[in-house]
């Protein structure tokens, strides 16, 4: 049931920790696509966020098993950089790549900043789902 847990909480986490940040950023104009893409992706033509947030609810099992036996400053420390560098390695060594998608220091820096954020968020939503004291 933890890993359930974990996953939704990473699916969360990505909707609104990750699309969040990235709506500020939007705002912001530092990135020139809006959060909350809709556009249908291959291979099952779901919207784009909703694939995002699959792959957020993923990364957040492996995540999860690694922090939460942790004590607590660890815990949410760790949360944030295996959040950052995990998933943004991956998708600019392999997602970006295979996508077309140009990766540049500016792509590096922003992955590893809203994926850092990710991870807050999946450490913030682990803490109100599993009975664990982690503040």
């Amino acid at each position: 049931m933890e890993w359930l847990k974990a996953f939704v909480a990473g699916f969360l986490a990505t909707l609104l920790f990750h699309q969040g940040l990235f709506g500020l950023f939007y705002l912001a104009g530092m990135v020139p696509a809006a959060p909350y893409n809709m556009a249908p992706v291959p291979p099952f033509h779901v919207p784009a966020v909703m694939s995002l947030a699959f792959f957020g609810g993923l990364w957040g099992i492996p995540i999860w098993a690694i922090i939460r036996r942790m004590k607590p400053l660890m815990h949410w420390f760790s949360a944030i950089v295996l959040g950052a560098i995990g998933p943004t390695v991956v998708a600019m060594l392999v997602v970006f790549p295979l996508k077309g998608i140009p990766v540049s220091g500016q792509t590096w820096m922003g992955g590893l900043v809203l994926n850092g954020f990710w991870g807050l968020g999946l450490a913030v939503f682990m803490a109100f789902m599993v009975n664990r004291k982690t503040v």
